[in-house]
């Protein structure tokens, strides 16, 4: 009893070093990147700050009212990008960590939706740059009352552009949440498509709560959900529903 107590010590050690050894790497790979960065943050505020500057009118400026903003936002800009930049190969630790204790059936599963969901993050990210952006910000400048002059903080700028960097990036990870529930079997395809107008007022409802309130937002966000939801439906017709609740022995070859 004593040797086995002495195994299961010696393996949960292993593993600890293993993950501490990962996350290390994980965070070595952000400094990098970020070190990398650091003396161009200003030229990638600059490139953030471009869908609203070229909607300002002629002589328009963002201002900082803060005495240290000028140096904290395009700081915090470089931090951000630097772990979205790094997030390929923090994901990659983070699959060879778990991989070993993984059966040969979720491997197959969770390899392709672990990657597949970052760059469907990326494209939430890119859509919400070039597609939103160019259509809600003159939208927001153009709405200003007589006689008031827009000029943004930088700081709030950085924060509205984040939050909605983050929420299309979540919102693009439909497809990735429609075929772990049908494989997990939590529910089916057909339950799923049953419920296709429930989910249709659904996302505009997430639309109007994750965006700016203006309708141009909420729809550019509403409808790519919308067809991100049907292709999941489609990708689940090759998902096997319920393994994730099968039997723990390896699918056949």
């Amino acid at each position: 009893m004593n040797e086995n107590r002495g195994h299961g010590e010696n393996s949960l050690i292993g593993h600890l070093s293993e993950l501490r050894d990962r996350l290390l790497r994980a965070v070595l790979s952000i400094v990098i990147i970020f070190i990398s960065l650091a003396y161009f943050s200003n030229d990638l505020y600059e490139i953030l700050s471009k869908p609203l500057l070229r909607n300002y009118p002629e002589g328009g400026t963002m201002i900082a009212t803060g005495v240290a903003s000028p140096f904290f936002a395009p700081f915090k800009l470089t931090m951000v990008l630097s772990v979205f930049l790094a997030m390929p190969f923090i994901l990659n630790q983070i699959w060879q960590f778990i991989a070993p204790g993984l059966y040969k059936h979720e491997k197959k599963m969770a390899a392709p939706l672990l990657f597949s969901s970052v760059f469907l993050f990326y494209g939430g990210v890119a859509f919400a740059y070039f597609v939103l952006f160019p259509l809600a910000l003159p939208f927001f400048i153009g709405t200003a009352p007589e006689g008031v002059k827009v000029m943004t903080d930088i700081n709030s700028y950085l924060d509205f552009t984040l939050t909605i960097f983050f929420a299309f990036g979540v919102a693009f990870e439909i497809p990735i949440v429609t075929v772990l529930l049908i494989w997990s079997g939590i529910t089916t395809r057909e339950k799923l498509s049953e419920k296709r107008p429930y989910v249709i007022l659904g996302v505009f409802i997430v639309g109007m709560l994750l965006t700016p309130p203006d309708v141009i937002s909420q729809t550019v966000l509403a409808i790519p959900m919308w067809f991100l939801y049907e292709a999941g439906l489609f990708f689940s017709r090759w998902v096997k529903p319920g393994r994730g609740h099968s039997e723990y022995e390896p699918f056949d070859e």
